[in-house]
């Protein structure tokens, strides 16, 4: 099944927002129901595809025209990815910058035929997943190009149980990937709030962290090996779990989303499956309160597998557990609601999850029981869902991610919200501001922050200063531009401002070196030279 191409996900979980949602958004907002429709996916029209001759040549890379789609539909379906603005605009028909082609290659050796075919006819290529982008990562700057759709690399390459790895194709869905190594007893434990569409190479190359990384770590940490095809030939990096022998190149692929190569098999560890699997609620008087046991449970332990903290406004609007918005179980009373979640064995899940509670408590937590947890864990990739219907009613509805130390965790709070309140506030659009700590470390956390407004008059122009002023609230707070969604173009300024003068050359001499004529992502992490 494809995403719905003008939203998130499964057509059929669509659902409109309850009467007392909406009427809480007009109340609150002033949201009122947008008189423009969405255009008709026939409707829409889409830029010539390439000349004859580059066609040939991209069909004989990958074993015929089959494996090469120029209709509307599939072009209009590989334009942009799932942010806000991409969703507006591709529902308003907006797809100039739609792509020539979709090419489908079913191994390494077609991914490198289509780079050679691409460099002869002068067209860019953009790596292609599951599409789940939301900071640009699919729209290069303006220049023909094609979606190398890897859909067709699907398969569970290789598995070695005795050290616990698995080697995996770049476009496995997450879903997918879980089922196969399920067979053999085991799981990879990444579960983003993409997880259901997703792919390993995005997970790689966007440099993902999932629910539960507090127990199974980001990706990247869970990457041992990768194989990357590039203009200039192939690139195959990770012998061993560690190495001394100078640099590690695989964390110089890992967020190079498709900037230097077109990751082709990543291998990666695994873990064994879980006896079982425990999530439960706890309310805290405050963020400050809730952040403080976090920061204890992340620092000395046990940490459990999953652990989240929403503030008083997400807590307030029921945004920790999305498939009870507007329903008579939403929470109303104050204070922030903290998610804790433990997968292992029997015993070992047990014994941390005793202990944990004792450090929850004597941090001022009181335990809520199971059902928040299990209500959240039921709707723990619900959000996008949400976000659809809000736009479907004439809301606008955006989400941000950074991450800091924990010592600068309350100012990079405060300075997000504010920087995002008054921004939409002097447009006429006063928004609400949500946010909770979506990952823990022993020595920072990330904060993921929700944005609802009235849409304005222009929804894209609108969000576009609100954006700008939170990026830089993040960098003059001390956070990061991007915790785990990755740069794309939307933090493209900000990553160079970020990662120095120096830093950035240091990137572009990589660039020119395995990509010399740019034709990869261009614009994308870096900007064009």
């Amino acid at each position: 099944m494809d995403m719905l191409w003008s939203g998130w996900g499964d057509p059929g979980k669509a659902a409109p927002l309850p009467d007392s949602v909406t009427g809480l958004l007009r109340d609150l907002l002033g949201v009122k129901p947008r008189d423009t429709a969405t255009r008709a996916l026939e409707e829409i029209s889409v830029p010539e595809p390439p000349p004859a001759p580059a066609l040939r040549a991209l069909a004989d890379a990958v074993g015929g025209e089959t494996h090469v789609r120029t209709d509307a539909e599939s072009r209009i379906r590989h334009t942009r990815g799932k942010s806000t603005p991409d969703l507006l605009k591709i529902r308003a028909g907006d797809v100039g910058d739609a792509p020539a082609a979709v090419v489908l290659p079913a191994d390494h050796d077609e991914v490198l035929a289509v780079l050679r075919a691409c460099a002869e006819h002068g067209l860019a290529v953009v790596p292609f997943g599951g599409g789940t982008s939301v900071v640009g990562g699919l729209a290069p700057e303006r220049r023909a190009f094609v979606a190398l759709d890897l859909r067709r690399m699907n398969g569970l390459l290789d598995i070695d149980p005795v050290s616990r790895t698995a080697t995996l194709q770049p476009g496995l869905r997450a879903p997918d990937a879980e089922a196969l190594l399920a067979e053999y007893g085991f799981t990879l434990g990444h579960y983003p709030q993409s997880y259901e569409w997703a792919t390993i190479g995005g997970f790689a190359a966007a440099r993902s962290s999932g629910q539960a990384s507090a127990g199974y770590g980001r990706f990247d940490e869970m990457v041992l090996g990768l194989t990357l095809a590039t203009p200039e030939g192939t690139l195959d990096v990770g012998r061993a779990p560690r190495s001394a022998a100078g640099p590690d190149l695989r964390q110089l692929i890992l967020g190079s989303e498709g900037a230097f190569g077109v990751i082709t098999a990543v291998t990666v560890r695994i873990k064994p499956q879980p006896q079982t699997r425990i999530y439960e609620g706890w309310r805290f008087a405050s963020f400050e309160e809730g952040a403080t046991a976090l920061r204890r449970l992340a620092q000395d332990g046990p940490r459990p597998t999953v652990l989240r903290l929403s503030d008083e406004t997400e807590t307030l609007i029921g945004l920790a557990q999305p498939d009870a918005i507007g329903s008579a179980e939403t929470p109303t009373n104050a204070g922030c609601t903290a998610i804790a979640g433990y997968e292992g064995t029997e015993d070992d899940t047990a014994y941390r999850r005793e202990r944990a509670a004792a450090v929850l408590r004597a941090a001022g937590g009181t335990c809520l029981g199971a059902e928040p947890g299990e209500r959240w864990a039921h709707g723990r990739y619900s959000a996008p869902y949400l976000r659809d219907s809000l736009l479907d009613a004439g809301a606008f509805a955006e989400t941000l991610e950074t991450a800091t130390f924990w010592s600068r965790v309350p100012q990079l709070y405060a300075a997000v919200r504010t920087a995002l309140t008054e921004t939409l506030s002097a447009a006429g659009t006063p928004p609400l501001v949500m946010c909770h700590i979506s990952h823990v470390y022993e020595n920072g956390a990330s904060l993921y922050f929700t944005v609802v407004s009235a849409q304005g008059e222009d929804a894209v122009a609108h969000w576009a200063p609100a954006k700008q002023a939170a990026n830089e609230a993040v960098l003059n707070a001390g956070g990061t531009i991007s915790h785990h969604h990755g740069v794309g173009t939307d933090h493209r300024d900000a990553y160079v401002r970020e990662a120095g003068p120096l830093g950035i050359e240091a990137l572009r001499a990589v660039k020119r070196r395995l990509d010399p004529d740019g034709l990869l992502n261009p614009g994308i992490l870096l900007p064009v030279d």
